[in-house]
């Protein structure tokens, strides 16, 4: 990706002429992977599938920090909105395995992940709520509020 052409910001790359806003610089390199493989498969199965699979391609782009609110200027709303759909293109990613709400954080936060974990909790838990992720500690469902670490999982209405 280095080798693209970006404007002299950083913030966007210029693909045949065209700015298209470049993914945030501070996700870690193997979450970022993650993502972008995420991102692909949720492209190939558009072709397939159609429009009842393009919100796999939005939240992917989301979480990279390519949609939404740009990851130059975040507010609570907009992290909430990225940390929620990091959360699911991991999970859907992943296939079943669970990802630590760190995770999350590290995508979002960047170097300054620890400060967005109550946030992570918070988002977590509304997702819960909603069915689409699953919430353990030691293999056992708990609260988002559970003290210690705590691991997230797909929820039954979190869509493929």
């Amino acid at each position: 990706m280095s080798d693209q052409e970006r404007t002299d910001d950083g913030r966007y790359i210029i693909v045949k002429g065209q700015k298209w806003r470049a993914s945030d610089p501070a996700i870690p390199e193997g979450l970022r992977a993650e993502l972008v493989k995420e991102l692909m498969t949720a492209r190939r199965l558009v072709k397939t599938r159609g429009d009842e699979v393009r919100f796999r391609v939005h939240d992917a782009k989301v979480a990279l920090g390519e949609r939404g609110e740009p990851w130059w200027a975040p507010t609570d709303d907009g992290r909430s909105e990225r940390i929620a759909a990091t959360i699911r293109s991991l999970l859907r990613h992943r296939d079943g395995s669970s990802i630590c709400p760190s995770d999350a954080a590290r995508v979002v936060g960047g170097e300054n992940w620890r400060e967005l974990m109550a946030q992570v909790r918070q988002v977590a838990g509304a997702l819960s709520s909603q069915g689409q992720i699953s919430i353990t500690q030691k293999g056992q469902p708990v609260a988002v509020d559970a003290r210690g670490p705590i691991r997230l999982g797909p929820g039954e209405h979190l869509h493929s």
